[in-house]
């Protein structure tokens, strides 16, 4: 997916090359190296591999490792250590088998042709399609979250959304259009994107968003027993827009390579913060029923820091 830019000279603007130090140049091609090269390969070789990979190279390496085990400590203090360990092993597992599957979208989507959605939201949503009404999708790191979104554009749909740009520009040119090759329009997050999706769904589009993010900005809301601050943004955009709000979740099967598409009921429009303990409700949900789908790599909670915002808040209040 790509915007025309309309010019007074004899030939369209094109955006700007991205720049970065020579390290990022290089790590950038060391990675679209060993995407092609994983690509090359028959898929499930090539998702066993990447789920090899990362669990046994990039996640001690990078402290995905560590951070899992640490999160769990954190959320799950009486999980015995040894459970532990075995679910940050899935948990890499998954999130290698993602990464290099959602490098491949077109795949991916017509893995996801002829599947059947399934779930309370599926006839809400094809009556708003039906409508003309806009949807916004709401899901977690769980899984494998594009799966959805596949599954719903080899039927027909086009679905667009916000992403999370890279800090690596080299890396994030070639992210962010294998992530437009899939369905369009997508925006990166930012004030201007999030501009975009609005005027989007305001037309009667459809997108997602993706809400299990440590932002500093959000509202704490317990997620698996625990603070987190969680932006309301998805439900203040539904609001704004009137689009129905339908949790979604790519659900991995055992063969490690197929996936169920669950659609949620539509969360009823109402205060933001509410729309999104239920969000958080439905991600949580299926983290109890397997926990080694769900992105345990990420910081969600960061409790130091919440503590810290916390004892500044106070002295705040406190002082003359």
């Amino acid at each position: 997916m790509a915007e025309t830019d309309r010019t007074d000279g004899p030939q369209a603007a094109r955006p700007a090359p991205p720049t970065g130090t020579w390290r990022d140049w290089a790590t950038d091609r060391a990675l679209r190296s060993a995407i092609a090269l994983c690509l090359a390969l028959p898929l499930r070789l090539r998702l066993r591999l990447m789920g090899a990979f990362v669990t046994r190279v990039i996640a001690p390496l990078a402290g995905y490792r560590k951070r899992t085990l640490r999160n769990l400590a954190h959320v799950w203090r009486d999980l015995p250590e040894p459970e532990a360990r075995a679910l940050a092993d899935r948990v890499a597992d998954n999130a290698g088998r993602t990464m290099i599957e959602n490098y491949d979208v077109l795949g991916l989507r017509d893995r996801m042709t002829g599947a059947t959605p399934v779930g309370e939201g599926v006839a809400a949503m094809e009556a708003a399609r039906e409508e003309g009404r806009p949807i916004l999708f709401v899901t977690g790191h769980y899984g494998n979250f594009e799966a959805p979104r596949a599954l719903l554009v080899s039927r027909g749909w086009q679905v667009g959304g916000l992403y999370r740009p890279m800090k690596n520009a080299f890396f994030n040119a070639h992210y962010a259009a294998n992530m437009a090759r899939l369905s369009g329009p997508v925006f990166e997050q930012g004030r201007r994107g999030t501009m975009g999706l609005v005027k989007h769904l305001k037309a009667g589009g459809h997108g997602v968003l993706l809400f299990d993010i440590y932002s500093g900005r959000g509202v704490p809301i317990d997620f698996l027993g625990k603070p987190a601050p969680t932006l309301t943004s998805a439900a203040e955009i539904a609001l704004r827009t009137g689009a129905l709000m339908i949790p979604f979740f790519g659900i991995r099967q055992p063969d490690g390579q197929s996936f169920v598409a669950e659609f949620d009921a539509p969360i009823p429009h109402g205060d933001p913060v509410e729309m999104m303990r239920a969000a958080t409700a439905a991600l949580e949900a299926r983290i109890q029923a397997d926990p080694g789908q769900w992105f345990w790599i990420h910081r969600r909670w960061k409790p130091e820091r919440q503590a810290r915002r916390q004892r500044k808040r106070a002295a705040a209040s406190t002082s003359p």
